[in-house]
């Protein structure tokens, strides 16, 4: 076995995906930023991180022959994370990119923010905790400040909820739905807030990895 878990962060060529890897590494993940499906597989844990528009994300996945994998990963059961257009991509559209489909793992369409709102949201906003006891959030205080840049949101079943922030009615910023977790927000650029969240998902990499 591995000496530490092994992170893969899908690498379709879109955004700075090396600073997910970064900030996974600085909390001790063996994080590998790739596109080898064989590596996917053979990750303890996967993150799909995002940043753009919606339509060229996704095609960009599977143009690079990553959604299958990706799909592959979420259905073992295996720790995943959705970071910001990486969360968007887990929903089944967005009217960002209409007829374009998204992963479909999570129901739900997302959204443009609504009229009168600064679009986009981009600063600093708290987190409003739905669900307490979510494993990715332990340790976090309900109100923590965490840094978003959104024009877009998940519309989703209010079960997948785990926490939305005031901006100023309510916009989803963290939902779950089994191991699959995403994120609106980007962790890596959250802080000591956001460097506990990914020490939270390497601990649930871990332990499941201990579990198999």
């Amino acid at each position: 076995m591995r000496d530490r878990p092994l992170v893969a962060v899908l690498d379709y060529g879109i955004g700075n995906l090396r600073s997910a890897q970064k900030a996974l590494e600085r909390v001790g993940a063996d994080a590998c930023l790739t596109a080898d499906a064989g590596l996917i597989d053979d990750a303890d844990g996967v993150v799909l991180p995002g940043v753009g528009h919606f339509g060229t994300c996704m095609k960009q996945l599977r143009a690079t022959g990553l959604e299958q994998p990706a799909l592959a990963a979420i259905e073992s059961g295996r720790p995943f994370l959705g970071i910001c257009v990486g969360m968007q991509m887990l929903f089944e559209a967005s009217e960002e990119a209409p007829g374009i489909p998204g992963l479909g793992v999570m129901p739900g369409t997302v959204r443009l923010l609504p009229d009168g709102m600064v679009r986009p949201q981009m600063q600093w906003n708290r987190l409003d905790v739905q669900r307490p006891g979510c494993p990715l959030l332990a340790g976090l205080e309900d109100g923590a400040w965490m840094y978003f840049v959104h024009s877009y949101a998940p519309d989703t079943e209010a079960g997948l909820v785990v926490a939305t922030c005031d901006y100023p009615t309510p916009i989803t910023a963290v939902t779950q739905s089994g191991r699959t977790w995403a994120t609106q927000f980007h962790p890596e650029k959250s802080g000591d807030a956001g460097k506990l969240l990914a020490q939270n998902f390497l601990a649930a990499v871990a332990a499941d990895r201990c579990s198999r």
